[in-house]
């Protein structure tokens, strides 16, 4: 069992200075979020496909312990039917196969659009899918809730042990803490939850792991309902030896990081866990600091 945590992005200004330190520059964003996190969501591929020197620059500065989740790109899951599309995932997964075991499993996020109409794309794009390439898989459209087409989907992804994600977006349509905001972040909220998916939060396991996307309030501590409610989740399913994948998302991006530290530390006082690269990171830089 492995819990992985981390945010959709690495390359944010914002965090320098707080997350990453004052003297951080982009070039070395990458490096910095590896040292702190374990896992990204690599909503990068989603818009374009890494050129081979990147895919190298990448390889270079990830610890094999860290694990890069894919976005398959919106060229294959929004253009058209999946199958139309079937050499194009075959390349996508043969470039970012390169990674070797910093692979983590690859997020199919199907448009609000593929119905359950589309039961049989799907049944045939998942059946060529690489069994050593792991799959977790985002549906939107909301008849995939309602039976009997969340049973079909369900043991559809169990027979292929692909995880079937669930995004949480609860904290930002929650107005709690919502007054304490203002400006800019207060907007971005506002527009998160127009942007977001508001589908129900309904966890199923179908795989040997679980793929959680979180959607945070800005405000930390307004999180705290929901971050309980899913480190008991997370606890029973690593007990379970299911490996777990949360990524931590927040309107301004700038709480990300925090929410993901914050639920990693919850659920390491139930089961036992090594660590979290960002511990050994603030332990150095107190050292440094006593030495001078």
């Amino acid at each position: 069992m492995n819990f992985y945590v981390g945010c959709p992005i690495w390359a944010f200004k914002g965090w320098v200075g707080n997350f990453y330190p004052e003297s951080a520059r982009p070039a070395e964003f990458l490096r910095e979020y590896t040292r702190r996190l374990t896992t990204v969501e690599g909503n990068t591929t989603f818009y374009a496909v890494p050129a081979q020197k990147t895919l190298e620059d990448w390889i270079e500065e990830m610890p094999e312990t860290f694990r890069f989740c894919p976005k398959v790109p919106k060229a294959i899951s929004h253009e058209g039917r999946l199958m139309e599309n079937l050499e194009r995932a075959r390349e996508f997964i043969d470039i970012m196969s390169q990674l070797g075991r910093r692979l983590g499993p690859m997020f199919l996020q199907l448009p609000p659009r593929y119905s359950p109409k589309l039961l049989g794309d799907l049944q045939a794009f998942l059946a060529v899918w690489p069994r050593a390439v792991r799959l977790a898989v985002e549906v939107r459209h909301l008849d995939w809730f309602e039976a009997p087409h969340d049973e079909s989907l369900n043991e559809l992804l169990s027979e292929h042990n692909m995880a079937r994600v669930t995004i949480d977006t609860r904290p930002i349509r929650d107005l709690a803490g919502d007054e304490i905001l203002a400006g800019s972040v207060y907007q971005s909220l506002v527009a998160a939850r127009e942007r977001k998916p508001d589908v129900p939060v309904v966890p199923k396991r179908t795989s040997d792991f679980i793929f959680i996307r979180y959607i945070g309030h800005p405000e930390i501590e307004s999180n705290d309902p929901y971050l309980k409610e899913w480190g008991e989740y997370f606890v029973s399913q690593l007990r379970e030896e299911a490996d777990v994948y949360m990524f931590c998302h927040s309107p301004d991006n700038l709480a990300a990081p925090w929410l993901a530290r914050r639920v990693y530390s919850r659920v390491a006082k139930q089961v036992t866990l090594p660590p979290l690269p960002w511990e050994a990171v603030e332990e150095e830089n107190y050292e440094q600091g006593q030495l001078f």
